[in-house]
């Protein structure tokens, strides 16, 4: 490009100017006429159009910043310190490793949603924390304890003892629409209360959370996000907070995502009742695998795809109940499943001890066995 660049150009600058007649472009200034005389009446002001462009403008302007007003004090800087135990190995010259364990640290974001100190974060972020440290928008740092975290859906609750906390204000994610304005407040890389904006680009997206279960209901967005964000709040343009920040597709651009807040709200619930999120299992590996269409057929099967037993746990409700290898789940309590999703989303506590009735495909045979399914541990 710059080859190219020089040989569009003068070789000497110098006689290049040189040949220009300087004087006889100089006219007095008094041979003009005044300056926006000639213009055209449109020109010398501000059309509607462009009037209304600032307005809009401007209004966009006072929506974010008084969202982040309001927000900005419930949001919070979370420490992490985690013991990494050695695996292991020899080092470079080696020498065996030393089986001292060692401290790791990450951080992330969250935002206080009760006055007594209540903090709603990732799970991903302070999961086998050993130490928490928080630091609040005025500077105050103060340890932080675990209330209970759900890696199925990504959301932990920490509390911290502090003083003159404000909560934030918690919305509804089920009025949310497409396009709705969504302004996400963290730390990203360390960056204390960091504000990006966008929009609300889909509703009722599914993210797959590093327990393997499938989170429902996501908000995606294309509020920009970075690692240090997770956690934090993503907020309309009222503040309210619509959701939590937790992932990012980091090849793209602009497609982030987010928790529903009414999801954070349940989870959040329970586990300041119970610690945890109760859910039932019965004690089987599967994958989802496609039935034959004879059998759908036969069997009048509305769906074309089961979950076919890979392995069975010793002692565990599936062994009890008969279920072998190689067959394949099709209904639970004769509500459809049509992959391994469908049967996590219906093993809630619910079913916990209650008797349920497993409809599989052995072979080409339908049965019904029953089961009682136990709580996850």
């Amino acid at each position: 490009m710059a080859a190219v660049t020089a040989a569009q150009n003068p070789i000497c600058i110098d006689a290049h100017l040189c040949s220009m007649n300087l004087d006889s472009l100089v006219e007095p200034l008094s041979s003009h006429p005044p300056l926006g005389g000639n213009l055209p009446e449109e020109r010398a002001h501000a059309t509607p159009a462009e009037s209304g462009d600032a307005g809009l403008l401007d209004a966009y302007s006072r929506a974010v910043t008084a969202a982040v007003e309001r927000v900005s004090p419930s949001v919070v800087n979370v420490e992490v310190h985690q013991t990494q135990r050695p695996t292991g190995g020899r080092t470079r010259s080696g020498e065996p490793r030393s089986g001292e364990p060692r401290e790791r640290r990450g951080g992330g974001s969250g935002f206080v949603f009760t006055p007594d100190g209540l903090i709603l974060t990732n799970s991903h972020v302070v999961h086998d924390a050993t130490r928490i440290e928080v630091t609040l928008a005025d500077g105050r740092h103060a340890p932080a304890h675990t209330i209970g975290d759900d890696p199925a859906t990504d959301l932990a609750v920490i509390r911290i003892d502090a003083s003159a906390l404000q909560a934030v204000p918690l919305g509804d994610s089920q009025q949310l629409r497409p396009g709705q304005m969504a302004i996400a407040i963290g730390n990203p890389y360390g960056f204390q209360f960091t504000v990006t904006a966008g929009v609300i680009s889909a509703l009722g997206r599914s993210l797959r959370s590093y327990s393997g279960r499938l989170i429902e209901d996501v908000i995606q967005t294309d509020a920009a996000l970075n690692p240090g964000n997770s956690g934090g709040p993503l907020v309309d343009s009222r503040g309210q907070v619509i959701g939590v920040n937790t992932a990012t597709i980091l090849p793209a651009q602009g497609i982030c995502f987010a928790i529903g807040i009414n999801t954070a709200k349940f989870v959040a619930s329970r586990l300041l009742r119970d610690g945890r999120i109760r859910r039932s299992y019965i004690g089987v590996s599967a994958q989802t695998v496609p039935i034959h269409r004879r059998v759908v057929r036969f069997y009048g099967l509305g769906w074309e795809t089961g979950v076919v037993v890979v392995d069975i746990e010793d002692r565990s409700p599936a062994r009890t109940a008969g279920l072998r290898e190689g067959d394949v789940i099709v209904a639970l309590d004769e509500t459809p499943v049509a992959g391994v999703d469908d049967l996590h989303r219906l093993l809630t506590d619910a079913q916990v001890g209650a008797r349920c009735a497993l409809t599989v495909i052995r072979h080409t045979e339908k049965l019904v066995l029953p089961i009682f399914p136990e709580e996850a541990r």
